[in-house]
């Protein structure tokens, strides 16, 4: 028999781009790992920030028909603790969001 095909994909190092500028954002490593044998690369790592996420999100709802998309972490604006705690919260809910 043949093995079985595992994809896992990991949300990592997320970095504020432009600090300290209105235009700042943290975009986060994207790796993948997979030995299916629908993707040519077996490994793959890019960055991406929230709102790719939420035009992803977009992308899926469109095609998905019956099937429910899993949400993506609040968009908070008044956070209430360290930026730190924020950045790592939602690092934890895209990783989610993409194993689901």
């Amino acid at each position: 028999s043949s093995p079985q095909e595992l994809t896992t994909v990991r949300v990592q190092d997320p970095r504020v781009q432009n600090e300290g500028s209105w235009n700042s954002y943290v975009d986060y490593k994207i790796f993948l790992h997979t030995n299916s044998k629908a993707f040519t690369a077996k490994t793959s790592c890019v960055r991406r920030r929230y709102r790719e996420f939420v035009w992803l999100r977009r992308q899926l709802q469109k095609n998905a028909g019956l099937v429910p998309v899993p949400e993506l972490p609040g968009k908070s604006t008044f956070f209430v603790g360290s930026t730190d705690e924020f950045i790592e919260k939602r690092r934890q809910g895209l990783q989610q969001f993409l194993e689901k």
